[in-house]
């Protein structure tokens, strides 16, 4: 209670008055932003012209693009049509959760052995060089990246055919696949 009394008793003038301990510096309080050292706040907008640009086209210019465009884009349209074929759900599925499991057991596996490292080096039973941590953890983590595009590649793109346990064949076979489809777009 006798805090709260001295605390009530003092006033700003008390605090402004004091001798102050470092040399160079103002006694007084900055009371409102205009007193500040710092600039007023600015507003961001955009230039128009900007590096790296040429300039505005010119409608004949706007209208060629416009015509460009819309014949290409049909044809697109068309080819996209042929040659986008919608993934079945069973294959969709299957391919979800293989992607689960191959990122989620080396990710619960690196976060497991992180746990392990830190319990042992608190009961100080084993001295766990410092290396050993990242080590496991760059190669567990890793494997957890890499699990995304294996669990997708390793995914029989049949919907009749469920391919094997771990998808060595069809990996094999879809990275062929993969790769034939993109050298025929270039």
């Amino acid at each position: 209670m006798k805090t709260l009394t001295i605390v009530l008793q003092i006033t700003p003038s008390d605090i402004t008055t004091r001798s102050n301990q470092w040399p160079g510096t103002s006694q007084t309080l900055h009371r409102s932003r205009r007193e500040t050292p710092f600039q007023p706040a600015r507003k961001w907008r955009l230039h128009d012209g900007a590096k790296g640009f040429t300039g505005r086209p010119t409608n004949k210019e706007r209208e060629s693009i416009a015509r460009k465009s819309n014949t290409s884009s049909r044809k697109d349209k068309k080819n996209n049509m042929d040659d986008d074929d919608k993934i079945p759900d069973v294959v969709w599925d299957r391919m979800i959760s293989r992607i689960l499991v191959y990122v989620g057991v080396p990710l619960a596996a690196g976060f497991f052995m992180l746990q392990v490292f830190s319990v042992l080096k608190e009961q100080g039973s084993v001295n766990v060089p410092k290396w050993v941590p990242f080590v496991t953890t760059f190669v567990t983590f890793g494997a957890s990246a890499l699990g995304v595009a294996y669990g997708s590649l390793s995914t029989s793109l049949s919907a009749e055919e469920e391919g094997s346990l771990l998808g060595f064949e069809q990996l094999e076979k879809n990275w062929v696949e993969m790769w034939e489809q993109d050298e025929e777009e270039e």
